[in-house]
């Protein structure tokens, strides 16, 4: 299959590397993906670690608020949970095929020359699964996941030797800046977390805030979908000769196909 990135060519546009979080981002929220995922978590706290059901959902939301996530609360307070049995009992019950391909998006990622990666706390065989099913999994150069945040948390002797690391927190940012080799200030960080966006910015990171439509501190940039870069931010596209006018025509002609190819009322 021919590959989404076009062959390099001299830029003078801000941004040497564009950094997409996956889920709720690539996607809508809408599809249900996330419930579904809450749901397989309290589940998995019924099931595999003996809370009573009726504290499920409660204990989910505080785990997540305190630790950042369920995984990183068990081990944090002591529970021996494996990684990998984690991410299978509550990914790998998804309805994945709810996600449908998006040749919109597809379309767009085509005409972006930077590097692509993607940046997500999920495991890659998850990353993976989502990417296949939108059918962008040759659209990105790299994957930064919960196994490349987490790299040592096989080894671990104990639960809480090695702290789960993931978006929001700071050094999660540093661990994908250092992984992606990539200066923050030329790179172009898109979430449809506020957490999350705030923390890339604190470390210099270009911040486009997903699903919003109001512009907010957090983020330098608003876009309710991804498909809407173009007119949001057109210096993604900008070649050498171009004016500020021809930057603006140039980032709305980038969706023109790709609009022609969406059915009126999609």
């Amino acid at each position: 299959m021919e590959p989404c990135s076009k062959p390099i060519q001299e830029f003078t546009s801000p941004f040497d590397c564009l950094l997409f979080d996956l889920d709720d981002t690539l996607y809508s929220s809408k599809v249900g993906i996330g419930e579904a995922c809450k749901r397989n978590i309290e589940e998995f706290l019924v099931k595999k670690c003996g809370f009573a059901e009726v504290k499920a959902s409660g204990l989910r939301v505080e785990l997540f608020k305190t630790y950042g996530s369920s995984l990183a609360g068990l081990r944090f307070l002591g529970y021996d949970i494996d990684a990998d049995d984690y991410h299978g009992f509550v990914h790998g019950r998804l309805p994945y095929e709810a996600i449908k391909p998006d040749p919109q998006l597809r379309a767009l990622l085509r005409s972006i020359n930077q590097r692509k990666i993607i940046f997500t706390n999920s495991d890659r065989k998850h990353a993976i699964k989502v990417l296949e099913r939108i059918g962008l999994q040759d659209c990105f150069d790299e994957i930064i996941c919960f196994e490349t945040l987490n790299p040592n948390i096989s080894k671990s002797s104990r639960p809480n030797e090695f702290p789960v690391v993931l978006k929001p927190s700071i050094d999660a940012m540093k661990i994908a800046i250092d992984a992606a080799q990539v200066d923050p200030r030329r790179t172009l960080f898109l979430d449809d977390n506020e957490r999350n966006i705030a923390a890339g910015k604190s470390v210099g990171l270009r911040t486009v805030l997903v699903g919003k439509q109001v512009k907010r501190k957090e983020g330098d940039y608003v876009v309710e979908s991804v498909v809407h870069l173009p007119q949001v931010v057109p210096e993604i596209w900008v070649s050498p000769t171009d004016s500020k006018d021809q930057r603006m025509s140039r980032g709305r002609s980038e969706m023109d196909p790709v609009l022609k190819s969406t059915t009126v009322g999609a």
